[in-house]
């Protein structure tokens, strides 16, 4: 094996470790909640900590990269994440446990832009490139598609801990390779560290996601989530500040000014909204609606990840004959449609319907994996690929965790209506219990729901708190369906504009 291809496929298994980590947690999120006493926000939490750290820093740490180095700071993130995958599988409660998956994401985020920036920076030429994005997008694709089915059988056999305990020996390998494979590379006229535009963008994105995670608890007009709101607003408004004051900033702005730019970016968060955030939502589903076993649901996301794993090959053949802007505007009409229809399997009932419905979805999300990183990078140029992994990633993992919050808000204000308008026909003296009722049953603890009511209406009301639910995940589907399509437009006609001419670098 080549040293290039032995850099390549170390990098990809370092990425590949993320994405594991990101979605073996999905099929568990029932399991932990029921052994901690958690509600919906609190398994939102056991998400989000994690994707917020990851998001929140994926642009410093790809100026950290830049600056002192890709292998550097991928033994630095490999040495962090080992630590912390040991500490979530040692949680004693859900606080400890939000802390340990928020120190993870810290460690992902070194990794994940350290060993993008080291692909990017060993193949330049345009045809490697392609080939070396190729062979990293079929590795992500064969980590999700088996992530759910060993997150399950984990799950099922020795207990949730050990999907975080699994960590530790993949780590310790990882951090060989590492060391005998990539080669160490620096940009020359890194950007100074920026600790302000960091804490500010960190936390516009914390408010934002606290306010939409805490709005369906203390209300969507309440002065808590207005003020949040307002907070996160502000903070960003500074980030944008100090960035254009910046000689060398995280994000260079002037990329912003091209159309084309815009459209790889909208394309990477519309495929992570709208697709990918189903990775760890369809799961919560197939458990809490369709009442599967976490092993059971697990194998139920294969149509799903297996039509994920196998259309990059088809992409490659359109991109031969289509351009990019039709080939991103079909796969998010696809996503869209894939979205619409796992909504109406979830109203027909039954685990076929949403099979079929789910390979749909799947297909549009495996046409836009990887082809999204592949238009970011090709619009900067290659000393600047540290910034452009830092942009695209935070791109992709603050859109899932925004989708969380948001489809998550949706998901429990619409159960939560269906829930007491059940209630009130059946038994209106439980109505002041319906929204803990909701909040169990939307975090997979049935049985904790249904304590909260007289032991003479559990049985009459269980069917109709399992129906709430998934009513409430319907609505959620359409919300994505509806949101793909209106970005499958936008992205198409951005996209097909031409490629943004290169600049010189601003001098120190």
């Amino acid at each position: 094996m080549s040293s290039a291809r032995f850099t390549l496929f170390t990098a990809s298994a370092v990425c590949a470790l993320i994405i594991l980590d990101t979605n073996i947690v999905a099929v568990s999120l029932p399991s932990i909640a029921r052994d901690l006493s958690g509600s919906f926000a609190d398994i939102e939490w056991v998400v989000s900590a994690y994707l917020l750290a990851f998001a929140a820093l994926l642009l410093p740490a790809g100026s950290l990269a830049d600056r002192f180095g890709r292998r550097r700071m991928l033994q630095l993130g490999l040495g962090l994440f080992g630590l912390a995958s040991l500490a979530c599988g040692a949680a004693p409660t859900l606080v400890f446990l939000d802390i340990a998956r928020a120190a993870k994401g810290v460690g992902a985020a070194l990794l994940l832009t350290s060993a993008l920036a080291a692909i990017g920076h060993r193949f330049h030429e345009p045809e490697a490139r392609m080939r070396a994005w190729a062979f990293w997008g079929a590795c992500m694709g064969a980590t999700i598609t088996f992530a759910p089915l060993l997150g399950g059988l984990i799950a099922s056999t020795l207990g949730w801990r050990w999907i975080f305990y699994i960590n530790l020996p993949l780590v310790a390998v990882l951090a060989v390779m590492v060391r005998r494979s990539v080669e160490e590379s620096r940009d020359s006229a890194a950007a100074r560290l920026d600790p302000f535009g960091s804490l500010t963008f960190a936390g516009s994105l914390g408010y934002l996601i606290w306010a939409l995670i805490d709005a369906n608890q203390v209300g969507w007009g309440s002065a808590q989530t207005l003020g949040r709101l307002v907070i996160a607003a502000f903070l960003f408004g500074l980030f944008i500040l100090v960035e254009r004051n910046q000689a060398r900033p995280m994000i260079d702005l002037q990329l912003m000014r091209s159309a084309r730019f815009i459209g790889a970016l909208l394309g990477m968060f519309a495929y992570a909204a709208c697709a990918q955030v189903m990775m760890t939502l369809l799961p919560l589903y197939l458990q809490n609606g369709l009442q599967l076993s976490a092993l059971a649901a697990g194998a139920g996301m294969l149509p799903f990840a297996l039509a994920m794993l196998l259309t990059p090959r088809l992409g490659m053949r359109l991109s031969a004959r289509l351009s990019s802007a039709q080939v991103f505007a079909l796969g998010l009409l696809l996503v869209g449609a894939g979205n619409l229809l796992c909504g109406a399997a979830a109203s027909y009932g039954g685990y076929l319907s949403f099979a079929l419905a789910s390979i749909v979805l799947g297909a549009g999300a495996g046409l836009l994996n990887g082809d999204t990183q592949k238009n970011i990078m090709a619009c900067v140029p290659r000393e600047r690929t540290g910034m452009a992994s830092g942009l695209s990633t935070t791109t992709r993992f603050g859109a899932i965790v925004l989708a969380i919050g948001i489809l998550g808000g949706i998901l429990a204000a619409r159960s939560g209506q269906l829930l007491r308008e059940a209630v009130a026909g059946v038994a209106p003296g439980q109505l002041d219990k319906v929204g803990d009722m909701a909040t169990r049953v939307a975090a997979g603890d049935l049985p904790a729901a249904l304590a909260m009511v007289d032991p003479a209406l559990r049985e009459t009301l269980a069917p109709l708190a399992q129906h709430a639910f998934i009513g409430g995940f319907e609505t959620v589907l359409q919300s994505a369906g509806v949101a793909a399509l209106v970005f499958a437009v936008v992205v198409g006609v951005l996209l097909g504009r031409p490629l943004p001419v290169p600049q010189p670098l601003p001098a120190r």
